[in-house]
């Protein structure tokens, strides 16, 4: 019996690689994957069907594919990892730190009410703030 690898569709695979890179914590939820993506491709068709141009019915399904996702927890760690740690924690670690850190960020990240706009808010820095803390705190504790 010969089996076939699943097809990807571009959708899913852009999310998949916007995922991996900003919301690395999300890359196995299948859910979300196809979810999102068949979201995104009826979104286009219909966009066409409706007369939009293919650039204008892409947008529309872009913004469809990563609504909710704009604000990572993975990125603004390793953002704050880069600007604030640059001496302890080198910086091609960042992202791997920021992975197992992410974790122990939780309770800080639970504290707040994050949308895609959230890192263009005033509480945004509050939260740069804490997880500032959290992370030097857990570095003296692990004694890096």
């Amino acid at each position: 019996m010969k089996t076939t690898p699943t097809e990807l569709s571009w959708f899913k695979l852009s999310l998949l690689h916007f995922l991996y890179e900003s919301h690395p914590e999300l890359t196995n939820d299948n859910d979300l994957l196809n979810t999102r993506s068949d979201l995104a491709a009826e979104c286009y068709s219909q966009a066409i069907k409706n007369g939009h141009s293919h650039h204008e019915a892409e947008e529309l399904a872009v913004k469809e594919l990563y609504k909710g996702l704009h604000f990572s927890k993975h990125d603004t760690l390793v953002t704050i990892i880069w600007n604030e740690f640059p001496g302890i924690i080198p910086l091609e670690e960042a992202k791997e730190f920021a992975i197992r850190f992410l974790p122990n960020a939780v309770p800080v990240f639970e504290k707040y009410k994050m949308d895609d706009e959230f890192a263009f808010s005033s509480e945004f820095n509050d939260l740069y703030t804490e997880l500032t803390g959290a992370i030097e705190i857990w570095l003296e504790e692990h004694e890096l």
